[in-house]
């Protein structure tokens, strides 16, 4: 059995009674933020990923918890450097509700406080669940309007394309879809600019869990993300159109419109997963066999 060295208890004791009132600020400042996402932004359907962000940044602190237990090395100066200016962003966004500040600023935050409490290796240890933050922000509208309208227009050409190659009577004008007796709206849901920002969560989240060292692999998969994230919109507008024809518009926007949705982002989750699988039959993209303990 391993002895416990009184200078190490002497040394983490003080450490974790100095973090309590850091933590205690924190759930301060943050409490109230996430308290109104999950009464606000959250309810949408474009922000409903947002929960699953916060809880997968928890699990990764606390699986990376052994970084706090290092012999602290802290960087008081550098940590008020990252925590003022987080501050004051904070402060800004909360004052006047612009919720990328007020979100952004728990990186700056976060970073100032391990600097000042820990040090540059408790920064270095969770990088990964820091950057994760990102995905809790809300895409800005601007960018949303700027990309939002290119990709209907393509998704509907495209699923316009694969109706009529399959015999289906469709015309198409810009995002409106006629096919048979209906005319079907291409919606800015439809459109993937959100399933492109919540399938990069999940995916980023999943090369983080594999840890690939192969730089060829890794951007390979995460520049497939994108068309992986489009097509899948695509064949979900193809689906709802089949289902409107065949079925009428009521069970199109029913449940099914929603289950339709999960489907396919189920779909593109499936197809990064069988991508990564095929990639690593590639002699030099295979990853070497971990030596086990």
């Amino acid at each position: 059995m391993a002895a416990v060295h009184p200078t190490s208890i002497a040394h983490s004791g003080p450490r974790w009674l100095a973090a309590w009132p850091v933590l205690l600020g924190l759930a301060v400042l943050y409490g109230p933020t996430v308290y109104g996402l999950a009464t606000g932004v959250w309810q949408s359907e474009d922000q409903a990923h947002g929960p699953l962000i916060l809880a997968v940044v928890l699990w990764l602190i606390w699986s990376g918890r052994d970084a706090f237990s290092a012999a602290p090395q802290p960087r008081p100066l550098a940590g008020w450097l990252w925590l003022l200016p987080g501050l004051l962003l904070y402060a800004i966004g909360r004052s006047q509700d612009i919720l990328i500040l007020e979100i952004g600023s728990a990186i700056p935050v976060l970073v100032g406080c391990l600097l000042a409490l820990v040090g540059p290796a408790a920064v270095r240890r969770l990088w990964f669940p820091l950057f994760f933050l990102i995905f809790l922000i809300p895409l800005p509208g601007f960018l949303v309007d700027a990309v939002t309208g290119p990709l209907k227009q393509h998704a509907s050409a495209l699923a316009a394309q694969l109706l009529f190659a399959a015999g289906y009577p469709i015309a198409r004008a810009g995002v409106l879809l006629h096919l048979g007796p209906y005319q079907l709206l291409v919606a800015d849901a439809c459109s993937g600019m959100h399933s492109i920002y919540s399938l990069a969560a999940v995916g980023l989240f999943y090369l983080h869990l594999m840890g690939y060292k192969n730089r060829l692999r890794l951007g390979l998969l995460v520049l497939a993300i994108v068309p992986i994230a489009f097509l899948a919109n695509t064949l979900r507008v193809v689906t709802l159109a089949l289902i409107t024809f065949h079925m009428g518009d009521a069970a199109a926007q029913g449940y099914l419109h929603g289950l339709a949705g999960i489907s396919l982002y189920l779909f593109a989750l499936a197809m990064l997963l069988a991508l990564d699988a095929l990639l690593g039959l590639l002699p030099g993209l295979r990853e070497p066999r971990r030596q086990s303990a």
